[in-house]
């Protein structure tokens, strides 16, 4: 997780209950079955010990003390820094959170966020993937920060948002010459924490007469990187 994710955890620290014997417990919901499935997938590349930021999740023992904390970080969306909303646009290395996973998180925390059997704990440990490459290996890159239209068939295979101020929301579209819509990407209060490249699950074809459209016009500037070579006539309507 990035630093930021540091800072609001602290902030939440006087959340966390002085004794754990304390607390009533009113969910099935435990840390062994449920939660650390959710952490190993989505929260371990960061929040293991030797990762990006010094607090580890991996642990019940970790994990407890920080629950409030990461109950408030899930539900504003702020963990994990995920910024493709889900459905519009298929990624690779998707790391967001569903819906379910969400309520599970917060479920588990109202209800006193119990360890449960230690049995139950995934076998396999998590791997620690690097970040992939800020440019696909051998792509073209172009620009789109305005309507566009494609004079030659394109492959793309990420693209990368830029330019775009904190909060911002913005979507991409692209329109085939058969009329149907191809999305791109939507990203949803914009944060810095947001700026990566985001790789398709699947290169995605796109035949010449393509329009790309951004709503609303203006918000930023989003890369596209083909695998083939970039057109070199592609037209940019003005406002």
């Amino acid at each position: 997780m990035r630093r930021h994710f540091l800072g609001a955890l602290c902030a939440l620290a006087a959340m966390v209950p002085a004794a754990r014997a304390h607390d009533v417990i009113t969910t099935k919901i435990t840390y062994t079955r449920e939660i650390s499935r959710i952490v190993y997938k989505h929260c371990a590349s960061c929040h293991h010990e030797g990762g990006k930021t010094p607090l580890s999740l991996m642990t019940y023992e970790e994990a407890r003390p920080w629950a409030k904390a990461i109950k408030e970080e899930v539900l504003e969306r702020r963990m994990p820094p995920w910024g493709a909303l889900k459905g519009f646009g298929e990624f690779k290395h998707d790391n967001g959170l569903t819906q379910e996973e969400i309520s599970i998180i917060a479920a588990w925390v109202e209800g006193g966020a119990p360890e449960g059997d230690a049995n139950l704990l995934p076998s396999k440990k998590p791997t620690f993937e690097k970040d992939p490459p800020t440019r696909p290996a051998g792509s073209s890159e172009l620009v789109l920060s305005g309507p566009l239209k494609l004079e030659a068939p394109l492959k793309l295979l990420a693209v990368r948002p830029s330019g775009l101020k904190d909060g911002a929301s913005f979507q991409v579209v692209a329109e085939k010459p058969d009329g149907t819509i191809e999305p791109i990407i939507w990203m949803f209060k914009y944060r810095k924490a947001f700026a990566r490249t985001y790789y398709f699950e699947s290169p995605v074809s796109l035949p010449a007469g393509t329009k790309f459209a951004m709503s609303p016009a203006g918000a930023g500037n989003l890369t596209l990187y083909s695998a083939a070579a970039a057109p070199s006539k592609a037209k940019v309507k003005g406002d």
